[in-house]
């Protein structure tokens, strides 16, 4: 009896471990990084390159996104990619940033934009700084892309950048599962995907804002985030049913006048163009086109 009790744990012990020995499941983690919805940037000057206080403001967007992948390694993530999205792609400071993940910079000219880098092995897509669409009332520095768009809007859902990458990450079967901005983009992104976790940094009142101290939004982005990955269950891809139809309202004549002579491409109002396809990507690259170059 007790050689069978020993040859038991034998195998038991050679069971335990082999699984010991397996390699842990990949846990990819995706971040978009904008600027706009940092903890304390009210105006436009903080996030560009040649603004006064914007040295001070890319340390605050690389801190934010580096509480971003503190939350996502204390969950478990085994990779972490944070994609640099404002401007240049060229803002968040290499050293700055969390050791746990990879920078990428600057941009590829590919469709994927602020999303380049994203694919079907990611179990999840967080997005930090971002802002809400334009004419949003109460927003902090709220615009589509560029001060050139008034309005996009697919399958008839007026979209924030966030509803355009959220639609890039869902074409791979990736949920938006966290989300930090000022509180105008992050009731917007509640509207959009449903189930999703966010941290309002900061209120707009007008043109100004209440912001949040910077040591209190990283704790509640690194906690937020770590929640949300702990119960990926509870969130799902954000996919709009095809074709799509892309309906784009612009500010200028220009940019509709020279956008309606690509193939396509329809212009249905003054300032208004529409652009419809079976495929999600074709639709996004084609305002890109339309709005960047």
């Amino acid at each position: 009896m007790r050689r069978i009790s020993v040859v038991v744990f034998l195998f038991l012990l050679g069971v335990v471990t082999a699984a010991a020995a397996q390699p842990a499941k990949p846990f990819k983690v995706f971040v978009s990084v904008d600027i706009e919805g940092i903890t304390g940037i009210v105006n436009a000057e903080e996030t560009s390159s040649t603004g006064r206080d914007y040295e001070y403001f890319r340390r605050m967007m690389t801190k934010e996104a580096s509480a971003a992948v503190d939350g996502a390694r204390a969950a478990g993530a085994t990779e972490i990619i944070v994609r640099d999205a404002h401007g240049s792609a060229r803002n968040i400071v290499p050293d700055v940033l969390d050791s746990g993940a990879r920078l990428l910079r600057d941009w590829s000219g590919g469709p994927k934009g602020m999303m380049e880098g994203v694919d079907e092995t990611f179990a999840a897509a967080i997005f930090i700084g971002y802002h809400a669409k334009a004419g949003t009332r109460d927003a902090l520095l709220e615009h589509t892309m560029t001060g050139s768009v008034m309005d996009v809007s697919i399958n008839g859902v007026s979209v924030p950048e966030a509803g355009l990458n959220g639609l890039i990450a869902g074409t791979y079967g990736v949920p938006v599962v966290f989300v930090s901005g000022d509180k105008a983009l992050c009731d917007q992104a509640k509207g959009l995907f449903g189930e999703v976790e966010t941290v309002a940094v900061k209120e707009g009142i007008g043109a100004a804002a209440l912001n949040l101290h910077p040591d209190v939004a990283h704790q509640r982005i690194a906690a937020g985030v770590q929640k949300a990955l702990g119960n990926l269950g509870r969130y799902k891809p954000y996919k709009l049913a095809p074709p799509y139809t892309m309906v784009v309202k612009m500010k200028q004549e220009i940019p509709v006048y020279n956008a309606a002579l690509f193939p396509g491409m329809k212009r249905t109002g003054d300032w208004e163009l529409t652009y419809t396809s079976d495929k999600v990507m074709d639709v996004i690259f084609m305002l890109e086109m339309v709005v960047l170059r």
